[in-house]
């Protein structure tokens, strides 16, 4: 149970950073204006308060791992958002960063 609230935590945190920051990009480079930036920069806080409620209690392990999630995430909303076409190598590449939050999250330890 602790490991499906984990890792719906680190959906929930992705889909607050990636998006917060697709919404400043969009403001931005866009030029769609302030009210994307901003809600982009609420979204963006949205994710450092989500990333608190990880059942872990050493924040350097969450953060560490939550970057595999950060890149895997990162390539579906470039798809999905943008038509971004992820090739084999951006494929293989963010599983890679999966098994790696994986082993940094959920391995058995001996503590």
């Amino acid at each position: 149970m602790l490991v499906a609230r984990s890792a719906a935590l680190f959906a929930v945190a992705a889909l607050f950073e990636i998006g917060g920051a697709w919404l400043v990009w969009q403001g931005v480079r866009e030029h769609r204006g302030w009210v994307w930036i901003g809600a982009g920069v609420l979204a963006l806080g949205l994710y450092g308060f989500v990333a608190t409620l990880q059942p872990d209690a050493e924040f350097g392990r969450i953060l560490a791992a939550y970057g595999g999630v950060f890149v895997a995430g990162s390539l579906a909303w470039g798809a999905v958002a943008d038509g971004y076409r992820p090739d084999r190598w951006d494929v293989i590449g963010a599983l890679v960063c999966l098994a790696g939050m994986a082993l940094i999250m959920y391995a058995p330890r001996g503590e």
